[in-house]
C-alpha cells in the first residue's frame, strides 16, 4: 500500500501534492484515514513564515501540514481492544512519551518529547493516512459529523484555557480578546459552563457581529490607536473605555472574574489584565510577539493569576466531545468554507486572505481527505 497523497510544505511559501510512505503501526497504534482537516492559524505561520517561536522548519526538510483532523479507522494495532476498522474519531495529534515527570503528573502537553502534527519535524495530517497512538483517536458518537471531529482540536485548546486552567465556574464572567475561531471556541465553552457575561472584543466589526450571534452577551471594539501614543497609554485608555461602555468594575457582581487572551497583540494582554477583576484569573492561548511589556504592577496589585494555556491536555477532548454530542455547543456555524483535497493551496490562500473571492469572511476552512465529497460531512 503506497498511495499516501500529501500536501507539504518544502519551504515558506511553496506547498507541493506528492506521495508519502503510508505509516506504520505499533500494536498500541490506530492507522486513520483522514477525511476532514481544518486550517490552523499555526498552519498559515509556517506557510508564511517557516517557524513559529522556536519550531523551525530547517533547509532542506519539509513537513506535511495540518493538525485538526478527523477520520475513519483504517488499521488497528494488535493490543488495540476498544476501536475497531471503520470507526469514526477525532484525532488529538500529540504523541506523548507517557514515561516523563509532566506526563506522569497528568500535564502530558508539557512533555519535552511529544511529536506533535505539523510541529518541525514531524509530519501533519493533510494526507491519505495517519498514524496515532489509539488512546489519541477518540470516537465520535454517531449523531456527530467528520466535520464536527475535526473541530475537536481547536474546541479542546478553548477547553483547556477556559475550564481546566481558567476554573470558570456557572454564573461567573468572561472577557476574551480576540474573535478567531479559538477566541469564538472559548466564549462556546463560557456558554456551556453558563457563564453569566460574555464580553467579546476585536478590533473588526463583523467579527464581533459573528461572536454576539454565537454566543457572546457583549461586544467591545477598542478605538484607534492614537498617533504616538504608547501602548501602555493606550492600553489605559482602552481599559477605561471598555469599563465605562460596558459597566465593568474591579469588584463585585459587575467584575470580570476571567480574562483570556486569543488574539496575541500586546496591546489585548496589557488591556486584558487592567480589566481583570481584582483576585481575578488571566489566561494567554494566543501566540503573538515574544517581547512585550506587561505592567507588573498591576498584576501584584490585582494579585492576579496568571497562566500561559498549552494546547489540552488529559481529559480535554473527552469534555469538548461531550459538550458538543449533548448539543451545548454547536460547531457548524463555525465552518465558513470547505474545500476538495486537491484545491488545499487554495484553502490556505483563502484562510491567509481573511475572505473568499465572493468577499466571505473566513471563520473555519475545512479541506476534505484525498477522494472525499466536500459536501460530505
Amino acid at each position: 500500500m503506497s498511495d499516501n497523497k500529501s500536501f507539504v510544505l518544502k519551504k515558506i511559501d511553496h506547498v507541493v501534492f506528492e506521495q508519502r510512505p503510508v505509516p506504520e503501526i505499533s500494536a498500541l497504534d490506530v492507522l486513520v484515514q483522514v477525511k476532514k482537516t481544518g486550517i490552523c492559524g499555526s498552519d498559515i505561520h509556517y506557510l508564511v513564515h517557516g517557524r513559529i517561536g522556536d519550531y523551525k522548519l530547517e533547509p532542506g526538510s519539509d513537513m506535511v501540514l495540518g493538525h485538526e483532523s478527523s477520520g475513519i479507522v483504517y488499521k488497528v494495532g494488535s493490543s488495540v481492544t476498544h476501536l475497531k476498522i471503520g470507526d469514526r474519531v477525532a484525532l488529538e495529534p500529540g504523541a506523548t512519551c507517557t514515561k516523563c515527570e509532566a506526563c506522569k503528573e497528568g500535564r502530558y502537553q508539557l512533555c519535552p518529547q511529544v511529536k506533535f502534527a505539523a510541529t518541525p519535524p514531524h509530519d501533519g495530517t493533510l494526507g491519505r493516512y495517519y498514524a496515532v497512538p489509539a488512546d489519541l483517536a477518540y470516537p465520535l458518537p454517531p449523531h456527530l459529523s467528520l466535520e464536527d471531529g475535526a473541530m475537536m482540536e481547536p474546541l479542546s485548546v478553548a477547553v483547556h484555557a477556559v475550564s481546566k486552567l481558567g476554573g470558570l465556574k456557572a454564573n461567573q464572567s468572561i472577557a476574551v480578546f480576540g474573535c478567531g475561531p479559538v477566541g469564538i471556541l472559548c466564549m462556546a465553552v463560557a456558554k456551556a459552563l453558563a457563564a453569566s457575561r460574555i464580553i467579546a472584543v476585536d478590533i473588526v466589526p463583523g467579527r464581533l457581529q459573528f461572536a454576539k450571534s454565537y454566543a457572546a452577551t457583549d461586544i467591545f471594539q477598542p478605538p484607534p490607536l492614537v498617533q504616538g501614543e504608547t501602548t501602555i497609554a493606550y492600553s489605559k485608555r482602552s481599559a477605561a473605555a471598555m469599563k465605562q461602555q460596558l459597566g465593568i468594575s474591579e469588584r463585585g457582581p459587575t467584575a470580570t472574574d476571567l480574562v483570556v487572551d486569543a488574539s496575541g497583540a500586546e496591546v489585548s494582554i496589557q488591556t486584558g489584565i487592567r480589566i481583570a477583576k481584582i483576585g481575578g484569573t488571566y489566561v494567554q492561548v494566543g501566540v503573538g510577539p515574544s517581547d512585550i511589556t506587561i505592567d507588573m504592577s498591576v498584576v501584584i496589585v490585582k494579585e492576579l493569576t496568571m497562566k500561559g494555556s498549552l494546547r489540552y491536555g488529559p481529559g480535554d477532548y473527552p469534555l469538548a466531545i461531550s459538550l458538543v454530542a449533548q448539543g451545548r455547543i454547536n460547531l457548524k456555524p463555525l465552518v465558513s468554507h470547505r474545500f476538495s483535497f486537491d484545491d488545499a493551496l487554495l484553502a490556505f490562500q483563502t484562510t491567509r486572505a481573511g475572505k473568499s473571492s465572493d468577499g466571505k469572511g473566513v471563520i473555519k476552512a475545512i479541506i476534505s481527505g484525498p477522494d472525499v465529497d466536500i459536501n460530505d460531512m
